[in-house]
């Protein structure tokens, strides 16, 4: 979404303001009048994780069944990949989306309760017996094996939140917080079309 701005800040690009730019400036602006909602943890309950890979970035997201069954997001995440990590092949960036959920919601994973992994790349369910593992896969399996998961294969029309947020490279996700309704009420009365004697009445005189 923001991809066109966050590219006029590298290093000697040109500043240069296009219609690319404006629409990305006003999609920033909109998705902020939309709080995300999420649920508070319960150590008490199983957690699940979906992941997902794309060329250019990773994403993630941490999941949770309510009192009654529904789940809800406990956080998400998501960076790009680095020059090197996009050349690794497919398997291998999938298993790195499913490493960086796993580091990045580590506090609530690592000693929990036996927890699920859901990808769109099916072959990840076998990953971990591999025989003969490449020196960067046999790394991964040695910091896999501090968790109790269970990777299950979950089909890209139904894994979206993960998909979606591996294609937003853009951004490593900061805080994501719920927004209270008297500030999303200041923000939508800010860019609220305003009529001809509003318009007069803010000019000062």
């Amino acid at each position: 979404m923001a991809r066109p701005l966050s590219n006029l800040l590298k290093k000697d690009a040109p500043w240069c303001w296009e219609v690319e730019h404006d629409e990305a400036f006003h999609a920033v602006k909109e998705s902020l009048l939309r709080a995300p909602i999420l649920a508070l943890p319960d150590p008490d309950r199983p957690f699940s994780v979906v992941c997902d890979a794309s060329d250019f970035a990773i994403g993630c997201a941490l999941l949770q069944a309510d009192a009654e069954g529904r789940e809800r997001f406990i956080a998400f995440g998501s960076r790009q990949l680095n020059a090197a990590e996009q050349n690794y092949p497919v398997h291998d960036k999938e298993l790195l989306a499913m490493k960086y959920a796993l580091v990045k919601f580590r506090v609530h994973l690592l000693g929990s309760k036996p927890f699920v992994i859901y990808t769109d790349h099916a072959s990840l369910r076998t990953a971990t017996q591999s025989p003969n593992p490449s020196q960067r896969m046999a790394r991964w399996l040695s910091f896999f094996a501090e968790y109790n998961f269970e990777v299950k294969y979950k089909p890209r029309r139904l894994n979206v939140v993960a998909d979606a947020l591996s294609r937003r490279p853009d951004y490593e996700l900061v805080h994501v917080t719920t927004v209270t309704s008297p500030v999303l009420d200041l923000i939508r009365a800010a860019y609220a079309p305003r009529t001809r004697d509003q318009r007069s009445a803010s000019i000062p005189t």
